[in-house]
């Protein structure tokens, strides 16, 4: 398949880059910086400006999936999923997060008092990002929710998939790598099971 990455070069961005480039997708990573995106004989890096909104429906088009690894923040909801509309992809898929994933029936961890003030902005706005996409009547979307803790570690291949309530392991830990997240995102491109909809992935 050809697969269009914005936000390449961040960390999951760039696993998930390399997931899908090893197995064997042509994929074009685009980034404010290409040249911080590793080489590999699958990947083509190119400059892109995901605030941009003709600019990245431009570089998107001729794609068959456009996945957006971007810090909500630093982006704009309308942009973005204008640029995914107007490039014409037969699937958008998001890099989500966590804070909107359910701890009760109707209650978003980023409500719930322990919720750290330094992720509170974001999460907030990527939740608002979710609301956004569960409106949109045009475009296949898809949002992957990583678990609270989201960091570098190891590709086990070995995770559980959800919805929209957060996953815990039996210590009651909330964690996924951002290697095993590519995986799940590129299980997903390849076999597609959440099409319009969120769903999360944890140990």
């Amino acid at each position: 398949m050809k697969i269009a990455i914005a936000g390449a070069s961040g960390r999951a961005g760039s696993c998930i880059t390399a997931e899908l480039a090893s197995r064997g997708h042509s994929v074009t990573a685009i980034a404010r910086n290409p040249e911080r995106i590793a080489r590999h004989t699958n990947v083509t890096a190119v400059a892109g400006d995901a605030n941009d909104r003709a600019a990245l429906a431009k570089l998107w088009a001729g794609h068959d999936a456009a996945v957006s690894s971007i810090h909500f923040t630093a982006s704009d909801a309308e942009t973005l999923i204008g640029a995914a509309r107007d490039s014409g992809v037969a699937r958008y898929l998001v890099v989500g997060g966590a804070g909107s994933l359910e701890v009760a029936p109707g209650v978003r961890l980023v409500t719930t008092p322990n919720f750290p003030p330094q992720y509170k902005a974001e999460a907030e706005k990527g939740a608002a990002f979710l609301d956004r996409l569960r409106q949109e009547k045009e475009l296949n979307w898809t949002f992957l929710s990583p678990s609270v803790l989201f960091d570098s570690g190891s590709r086990t291949g070995r995770f559980r998939l959800g919805k929209d309530q957060l996953l815990v392991d039996s210590a009651g830990k909330s964690w996924i790598s951002f290697e095993d997240f590519a995986v799940a995102m590129a299980d997903e491109i390849e076999r597609p099971a959440h099409l319009r909809a969120r769903f999360t992935v944890g140990y």
